[in-house]
């Protein structure tokens, strides 16, 4: 998180340097830029401004922040709607019984002319919020061996929220959990002549599903811009209940790894730097600017 040059140490044992990457002040609880001098506490691995007064040394660690609940928004959107379909289906059933009567005859007409199946729109967040929850803790599982997860984090500004957050000791992950049951995620190649600058597309179930690559880049690219150049993001699709081959199946396209929840833990593990990330003070960061939806 800091530099060795221009360290200065205070009074209270902490050190006064320039950090390495922004952090958040433990009084204040205000943002630090990179490259701004602040004052680290070794005892804590926390950060404070230098013109904001040492923590109360009986103050506790705030430790890793909440990792929040999975698959919650996507829970409560599911909700939402159902709610919105069932006061629909009173008032059509209240208009039929009307129209029809309370007898036998009037109530089996308004039986039949009342469709009591709730709209497959609305089925489809509550599989969401199934699939989160079961991604979640795959990768809640990883935390004994140095993984810090953050779960539906909202986006500042915006009414979107990125699934999960995952801090590594070798940098971040940017995942988000598709529950496409018994359809499979494929690659393929659009344009071009014999393969010569032809576009990797994605497609699930034979259908078109680009969308879902860029809105991992757009999330990646906004957790990049929180943590700047020193730490570097990843993205990641995860297909939950989807038709894989036997054999393989897992790919990347235009820098977003895909594949499925047993092949998490491997992508994420497969050290690919020497381990640099603090995934405590990380974690911190981003539970700061992602706050749970």
């Amino acid at each position: 998180m800091v530099t060795d040059q221009e360290i200065q140490p205070t009074p209270e044992g902490d050190r006064e340097m320039r950090l390495r990457f922004a952090g958040v002040c433990t009084v204040c609880g205000e943002e630090i830029a990179k490259g701004v001098r602040a004052v680290y506490s070794p005892a804590t691995k926390s950060v404070h401004h230098v013109t904001c007064p040492s923590p109360d040394p009986g103050t506790p660690d705030p430790g890793t922040p909440d990792p929040g609940t999975a698959g919650a928004s996507a829970r409560q959107e599911y909700e939402r709607r159902k709610a919105k379909d069932q006061a629909t289906i009173q008032a059509q059933t209240d208009r039929a019984q009307a129209m029809f009567g309370q007898g036998l005859v009037g109530r089996i007409a308004t039986h039949l002319a009342v469709d009591h199946r709730p709209r497959p729109s609305t089925e489809v967040w509550a599989q969401g919020a199934v699939g989160e929850e079961r991604v979640a803790a795959r990768l809640d599982a990883l935390a004994d061996v140095g993984v810090t997860t953050l779960h539906d984090r909202r986006i500042p500004g915006t009414s979107a929220n990125i699934d999960h957050i995952a801090i590594t000791p070798w940098g971040v992950w940017v995942i988000d959990t598709k529950r496409y049951i018994g359809k499979r995620p494929e690659v393929y190649t659009e344009g071009g002549f014999l393969g010569i600058g032809s576009t990797p597309r994605l497609k699930v179930g034979g259908r078109k599903k680009d969308q879902l690559v860029d809105g991992v880049l757009r999330q990646c690219s906004l957790v990049q811009t929180a943590l700047g150049d020193s730490i570097q993001v990843r993205g990641l699709l995860c297909f939950i209940d989807s038709d894989w081959p036997l054999i393989g199946g897992d790919f990347t396209i235009r820098g977003i790894r895909v594949c499925w929840p047993k092949r998490l833990a491997k992508e994420l593990l497969q050290p690919r730097t020497q381990p640099t990330v603090d995934t405590t003070e990380v974690s911190r960061l981003l539970a700061t600017r992602f706050p749970e939806a």
